[in-house]
């Protein structure tokens, strides 16, 4: 029987299998001996040993389309990196961070802003403004009143998605609200493993239906940007891609060039004011980092 891991602790992996069912399984010896480890997002073979416990082994690990660092997981697909428009206020500066890790290790990026119900129009637009230009969807939705999930659920459809953002922002309760058996299902395996309540300490996928998945990860805590050369940042701004060409100099890192035709966008208001100040920040960062 197929399958896919959704959860890894202490040496039992629990895949949601083809029948619908989730099955605790050990990873074969011959796994420890190549120095393979089985991922959160591998999709495997397994082994029933116990129908009605719902006991196997995993045989087989099939090909990885893609792995992600941090966290340590197989498969994913995109990232849905959810903030609020209000309470707490973004941080737009973290915001692009999560961005660019999720760049970095080669995910697509869709933002989605909760709280939408207590946000004014000129808040949506200057958000749009700012992100949607960048090449990114942008959603408003508020999981307090149940608005705008049609939306998010259809891009959620055949794809396994991380979750990331700050504390705060409605992300669990986001979860919760499009497959409500996660704290009951996690209640179920935590208690099999003598393990309290569910908190996110681990990387756990959630089955939406027979081919999507969403998972919950403490893994996004830690949000320095991984090594990078300081020239590499601009990279990761895809709104100066358009304009790159017509800078004076080649390698232009739009800061402090004249001639740049980034900057040049700037003024015009064709590149987020916001944006531009957040690059100018984290390549300061790059740079002073690169002295010690």
């Amino acid at each position: 029987m197929r399958g896919k891991i959704v959860k890894g602790i202490a040496g039992f992996y629990y895949v949601h299998a083809e029948d619908l069912q989730i099955y605790e399984c050990r990873a074969r010896g011959i796994f420890r001996r190549e120095n393979i480890k089985p991922l959160v997002g591998d999709d495997v073979e397994l082994e029933v040993l116990d129908q009605q416990e719902k006991e196997g082994n995993i045989r087989k690990i099939l090909p990885r389309r893609s792995r992600l660092i941090r966290p340590a997981v197989a498969n994913i697909d995109q990232a849905l990196v959810i903030f609020a428009i209000r309470k707490p206020e973004p941080n737009f500066n973290l915001l692009d961070r999560f961005l660019i890790m999720m760049e970095q290790q080669g995910l697509p990026s869709v933002i989605c802003f909760n709280k939408s119900d207590i946000a004014s129009a000129q808040d949506r637009a200057d958000l749009q403004s700012a992100y949607e230009t960048c090449g990114y969807q942008v959603f408003f939705i508020s999981v307090k009143e149940e608005e705008g999930l049609r939306e998010v659920r259809r891009v959620l459809q055949g794809k396994t998605t991380t979750v990331a953002g700050p504390s705060g922002v409605g992300k669990s309760s986001l979860i919760n609200c499009l497959y409500p058996q996660a704290e009951m299902e996690t209640g179920a395996v935590s208690e099999k493993i003598d393990r309290g309540r569910h908190t996110t300490r681990h990387s756990e996928l959630f089955a939406l239906d027979g081919e999507s998945y969403i998972m919950d990860t403490p893994g996004f805590s830690s949000l320095q940007l991984f090594d990078m050369e300081k020239e590499e940042l601009k990279d990761f701004y895809p709104e100066f891609r358009e304009y790159e060409d017509g800078c004076r100099f080649r390698g232009c890192v739009h800061v402090s060039e004249p001639g740049c035709s980034v900057k040049a966008a700037l003024a015009e208001g064709r590149i987020s004011k916001v944006r531009y100040h957040n690059y100018t920040v984290l390549y300061e960062e790059l740079k002073e980092r690169k002295k010690y």
